[in-house]
């Protein structure tokens, strides 16, 4: 079959791999029909390159039909099927919880992390990726959501990972109707983040830097700003000279806009030409993070509000304003998205004909899956008004 692959720092190429094959009773083969490229796929693309080996196969946005199933994996030949980028035993201390992606039964303790993820380096468990014309699916008894057949893949696919890490970046603000709500970024998770708070009643404002990203926010009702302390200064006058209640960071670890993201993003570049051995362990140990987003939501953010975080973190030796976040009372929130945990109440909304969150504007870009070097590139440097890339095999 043919496979998108990581081959090095900003370097994927389409190849010929082996086709998967059942290896538990509960597993499943499907036959990919879509595969979403995330922003969470550029952190491989550019930071954890000690964590990948040649030839890893990427990629943890997909759906597709089933069409080899384990006798054990509920489900049959034929199937419609979206495929939530974590792996879960959905009967575990952590599942049972809600928290499937602490899932015990497949957390990766070797490398201290939680539970497995599709196509996302050795830290998740090197699991074969999505990007790919075919995809086996651990746990299949539990994971994959059976999906209906009247509507195109695009208004299901992004219930493996957008819209449950969008719709938990809102529900951990603890915010309400009437409450006022800021996203930092509106990459294609700020850009479901924004619409889930404003269809729940929330006021919303959003700071990011490129122009087309500013506009699709702007036609669901999400007041929009550029990046910079004006913008701080200017949704802080629209919130009562106090800041919003909350603020949800959909940027992460790549953030760009101050000198220690500048030097941070020198270190994580310089750690991609070390021996794995020796990057490893610096990445793991002494990894820091390009903090921009997060400093301009623990400024904006009034006093005893909550920040969210939904963008990806990975450094342990990130500095953080201890006395800031104290003295403000700020409480913090954060973690990967549930996404059994919140799928149950998205489906409607999906299959909602009236198109609520309007998933209908959202992808900017559809290509075969031989153009993902093309696609990654394009995404990465924000080219052509890239917002969302559907590859199809």
């Amino acid at each position: 079959m043919k496979a998108v692959t990581w081959q090095g720092p900003r370097n994927v190429s389409v190849e010929t791999v082996p086709d998967p094959v059942l290896q538990q009773s509960n597993d499943a083969i499907i036959e990919v029909s879509s595969a979403a490229i995330c922003g969470s796929d550029l952190h491989l693309y550019e930071v954890l390159g000690p964590f990948m080996t040649a030839g890893d196969i990427i990629g943890h946005e997909s759906m597709g039909r089933v069409v080899e199933a384990g006798s054990e994996s509920h489900l049959s030949t034929g199937d419609r099927v979206v495929v939530p980028f974590q792996i879960a035993c959905g009967d575990c201390f952590y599942c049972r919880k809600g928290l499937q992606t602490q899932c015990e039964t497949t957390q990766v303790t070797e490398q201290r992390s939680g539970s497995q993820l599709f196509g996302y380096s050795q830290l998740y468990g090197a699991v074969p990726g999505g990007q790919a014309e075919y995809l086996r699916v651990p746990h299949a008894d539990y994971g994959p959501i059976k999906v209906g057949e009247e509507l195109e893949d695009h208004r299901y696919l992004f219930l493996s990972d957008v819209l449950p890490t969008a719709w938990q970046a809102v529900a951990y603000t603890h915010c309400e109707a009437g409450d006022s709500v800021a996203v930092v970024g509106l990459g294609p998770i700020g850009q479901f983040a924004a619409r889930i708070a404003k269809h729940l009643g929330m006021t919303v404002y959003a700071m990011d830097p490129v122009a087309e990203r500013r506009e699709m926010a702007a036609r669901h009702g999400v007041h929009v700003f550029d990046s910079g302390d004006e913008s701080v200064s200017a949704i802080r006058e629209a919130t009562s000279g106090r800041g919003p209640d909350a603020v949800i960071d959909a940027v992460g670890m790549e953030a760009h806009g101050d000198a220690q993201s500048a030097l941070a993003k020198f270190a994580q570049r310089s750690v991609q030409f070390l021996p794995d051995k020796v990057g490893q362990p610096v990445m793991a140990k002494a990894g820091v993070d390009r903090l921009a987003a997060l400093y301009t939501s623990i400024d904006l953010v009034r006093r005893g509000g909550t920040i969210s975080l939904s963008g990806v973190y990975g450094g342990q030796a990130s500095p953080l304003p201890m006395l800031t976040l104290f003295d403000k009372q700020i409480q913090v929130t954060m973690g990967q998205a549930n996404v059994r945990n919140w799928v149950d109440g998205i489906i409607p909304l999906v299959e909602d004909h009236s198109d609520p969150l309007g998933i209908d504007d959202f992808v900017t870009h559809r290509m075969p899956l031989e153009k993902a070097p093309e696609a990654y590139s394009m995404f990465q440097k924000k080219e052509d008004g890239c917002i969302k890339v559907v590859l199809n095999p």
